[in-house]
């Protein structure tokens, strides 16, 4: 039962290795987790099995869904989706060669704090940061004084957690790309979000993708 004078502990963790129908195109497709993708996943459980894990929350994507019931599967807990945890849309920039390069440009204004802007056809930085933070807040609500996995998307992540944390901000997320299978480890309690921890690899391709989405 959660406690509620006590923060909650959100582990926010990036979905494993996964492929696409068009791997070469961006997309705001699902996917779904390849071989190492699903040992990523496999690892990561043992990794936060003694964390005493209440429960585990996926976005709605299909490559996070598929990664959180690996993770719940070995924990012996229940996985959900729940909205606003997927990853920020591409919109029009989808199915374009270029579609990769148009993108990060996107990201790159955005840790520039150019939150309106975005991807046409998609969302603007603003309004990632304001439905990812919503949905983390209505789980951290869920779970006081506990410990759950959220898996989500290296994008929405790396956007909307260092400007949500009090002790954080985008210079982090220049200096530390997030891998497949890392965490970032945030309590939140009813005044403020403090980043407890931050993963990352400084070499964008150490992430395991072309950088800033996945």
């Amino acid at each position: 039962m959660s406690d509620l004078h006590c923060p909650a502990t959100l582990l926010v963790v990036r979905h494993g290795e996964a492929t696409y129908a068009e791997p070469d195109l961006p997309s705001d497709e699902g996917g779904w987790l390849t071989d190492r993708g699903r040992q990523q996943a496999a690892d990561f459980s043992e990794g936060v099995r003694r964390r005493r894990v209440a429960a585990v929350y996926t976005s709605v994507l299909s490559r996070a869904v598929e990664t959180g019931a690996i993770v719940a599967d070995r924990l012996s807990v229940t996985s959900e989706p729940r909205p606003g945890l997927q990853e920020f849309a591409v919109g029009s920039y989808g199915g374009r060669p270029e579609g990769h390069d148009l993108i990060a440009a996107v990201f790159r204004r955005w840790l520039d704090d150019d939150l309106a802007a975005g991807c046409p056809g998609g969302e603007t930085a603003r309004a990632v940061i304001e439905r990812f933070g919503a949905a983390l807040r209505e789980l951290a609500d869920l779970h006081r004084g506990e410990t759950v996995v959220i898996v989500s998307h290296g994008g929405a992540m790396s956007l909307a957690i260092p400007r949500l944390c009090l002790n954080a901000s985008a210079d982090l997320v220049r200096a530390h790309w997030v891998p497949n299978c890392a965490v970032a480890e945030v309590s939140v309690d009813a005044d403020r979000w403090l980043l407890q921890s931050w993963p990352g690899s400084r070499d964008p391709a150490g992430a395991g993708a072309d950088p800033p989405a996945g």
